[in-house]
């Protein structure tokens, strides 16, 4: 009942607040200008980790300057905390980021430039695209001494990946011309990949964590339900076997999860010891974004992204503070509202959250009407504080497929009612908008509560559309309670949310737009798509994601992609808001700090050390 009442008070403040400046000209702030230019960045990074052999044990050695061992970094995570700790069955950003801290994969992204840099493998090598060889490091352990060897690959691919148990999102994205790549051992420390065709994501996939065989493959046999409660948050620690530099230590449900360093670990620094530097790392489950800052000011965490109008004071207060902060451009995620499409629920036949709402959501003029009519630059002056741009696009402004030729528009309420006119829409007396059957036109919004940035998100958007006549119930839930209502009730009219996202590569987000996707959010099906009239363009997205991974040229790739990012913005399934810049702030006393647009801020953990002094 607090809980209740805490988010009423929220929407009722901020609808009075906002409303208050929602329609106020956009001002050449120079304030914030001059903030973001004095954050800006040189990406200075050390020179590339080495592959080294010492005592026939084939290390991965860091070449940034050797640090002080022991400490702690204390992050925070908004929300209820992570889901599961099983890094195959995670579908949430919180659960997959804290079991990517135990399980490492065999390569990873280089944060300068992009490229695919080894990991767990020390190299690979293809000659026609379609034949892959992977050589792992020899003698690198498991934490609990077992050694890590090519049946954990084979057995990670075979077994869990490519049986579609956990999440099938690397499944769906190796699913070339509806065959399954092929992956066989051919020693101790080397496998082969082979896929039907040249593949050009295939790489970043096959990069995928790994996991112990002799851990994981009593659980396997027991069948999909067994594998998804695997490695749960109620988990005894000790039961942890991994290959990352962390392993979970505690895990206190809506408080804290506390990981320790992995003994085991198989990167070294030049001095040939054993990273990690920091005993200890910690998130705190603060909630919401008000607690984390209070965290971060009561010097209770030590990192702290800022958001809008709490950049500027933050600056101000720099040189004289314990933290530095740090501009890492554009983010790699997306901001959008989602429109439910659904129409078909299982193989309970077709499935109706309200059929009224589902003619008028399945209406493109509908759905064009609700884009012109969001103000995009007074949520990026009055939410982002100006510290973002407008966001018309499926891929993030950071992407090298960014098609730039996508405009967007100014909001414009009289075109937004000329669409709604088209579709026989229309307003009474009182200016509600009614259909033309004479339904009036009320739906709900959602997100997720906590998040202030996209329940102050939620109350402009419905102002917006109530300025066309629409009713919008706006209502902040838990974010476990609305992801059952995206992936299994259906039962939702409106979603803002947000996706991370790779500005390398499109094809990451195929489970997205492909009608089997895992996360097509407007139309998710269970079984085989039907393409109505209303959705054929969903069947031209399935052929473009199918197509581009094919392509080796980038500039084919290019034009493909354009194509699919320019579906979207027509057909309007999903809108989106805003692209904020990512503005970190980080205790002065770490150090090996080395900021990427492409990875964040503590993305090399194991080289960050503590320096008190």
């Amino acid at each position: 009942m607090k809980r209740f009442l805490y988010v009423i008070l929220i929407i009722i403040f901020l609808t009075f607040f906002l409303k208050a400046c929602l329609r106020r000209d956009i001002a050449d702030d120079k304030s914030i200008k001059n903030n973001i230019a004095k954050t800006e960045v040189n990406y200075n990074f050390p020179p590339e980790s080495k592959n080294v052999v010492i005592d026939n044990i084939e290390y991965l050695q860091s070449q940034a300057p050797v640090g002080k061992f022991g400490g702690e970094l204390i992050e925070s995570t908004i929300g209820e905390g992570p889901k599961t700790f099983n890094p195959f069955s995670s579908k949430d950003a919180t659960s997959s980021s804290l079991a990517g801290l135990m399980y490492d994969s065999l390569f990873t992204t280089s944060a300068k430039d992009g490229k695919i840099i080894p990991k767990l493998a020390k190299s690979y090598e293809t000659k026609d695209g379609k034949t892959y060889i992977v050589h792992l490091r020899k003698g690198i352990q498991w934490s609990d001494g077992k050694p890590i060897t090519a049946d954990d690959v084979i057995f990670t691919w075979n077994d869990i990946i490519l049986a579609g148990l956990g999440n099938t999102s690397t499944r769906d994205a190796v699913t070339i011309d509806g065959k399954l790549p092929k992956v066989y051992k051919i020693d101790d420390f080397t496998v082969k990949f082979i896929i039907p065709k040249p593949f050009s994501p295939f790489v970043r996939i096959m990069a995928s964590q790994i996991a112990p065989k002799h851990v994981f493959e009593p659980i396997t046999k027991q069948g999909a339900k067994a594998f998804d409660l695997f490695y749960s948050t109620n988990t005894n620690p000790k039961d942890f076997v991994v290959s990352g530099p962390f392993k979970l230590k505690e895990y206190k449900a809506a408080q804290r999860v506390v990981f320790e360093k992995n003994p085991n670990y198989y990167i070294i620094n030049t001095d040939n010891k054993k990273l990690p530097y920091l005993d200890k790392l910690v998130y705190l489950i603060v909630g919401d974004l008000n607690n984390e800052i209070l965290k971060f000011e009561g010097h209770e965490t030590d990192v702290l992204s800022l958001r809008g109008s709490t950049v500027a004071p933050y600056k101000m207060k720099e040189a004289e503070s314990d933290y530095k902060i740090y501009n890492l451009g554009a983010d790699n995620g997306t901001m959008f509202i989602a429109i439910n499409l659904n129409k078909q629920q299982g193989s309970n036949g077709e499935f109706y959250v309200n059929p009224e709402k589902q003619m008028w959501f399945g209406d493109k003029n509908f759905r064009t009407a609700v884009d012109y009519a969001i103000d995009r630059k007074n949520m990026v002056q009055n939410i982002a504080n100006g510290l973002a741009k407008p966001l018309f696009t499926a891929e993030s402004l950071n992407s090298i497929f960014l098609n730039k030729n996508i405009k967007g528009h100014e909001r414009n309420l009289q075109i937004a009612k000329d669409y709604l006119e088209k579709s026989g829409f229309k307003y009474e007396k009182n200016k509600k908008l009614y259909d033309k059957n004479g339904e009036r036109v009320e739906f709900d919004l959602y997100t997720n509560a906590g998040n202030t940035e996209r329940e102050a998100i939620g109350v402009m958007v419905k102002q917006d559309l109530e300025d066309l006549g629409m009713h919008v119930n706006f209502k902040p839930i838990e974010f476990n309670t609305l992801v059952n209502k995206m992936t299994t009730t259906f039962d939702w009219d409106m979603i803002i949310m947000g996706l991370t996202g790779s500005p390398l590569e499109p094809h990451d987000g195929k489970n997205v737009w492909h009608s089997y996707g895992s996360l097509h959010l407007f139309n998710q099906r269970t079984k085989k798509p039907n393409f109505d009239d209303r959705l054929k363009f969903e069947k031209r997205l399935d052929e473009i994601f199918d197509l581009a991974a094919l392509q080796t040229d980038f500039a084919n790739r290019k034009k493909l992609y354009d194509e699919y990012q320019q579906i979207i913005y027509e057909e309007k399934p999903i809108i989106y808001l805003y692209s904020p810049i990512r503005i970190v702030a980080l205790r002065k006393k770490f150090k090996n700090i080395y900021p990427s647009q492409l990875m964040g801020i503590t993305y090399n953990i194991e080289e960050i050390y503590e320096d008190k002094n």
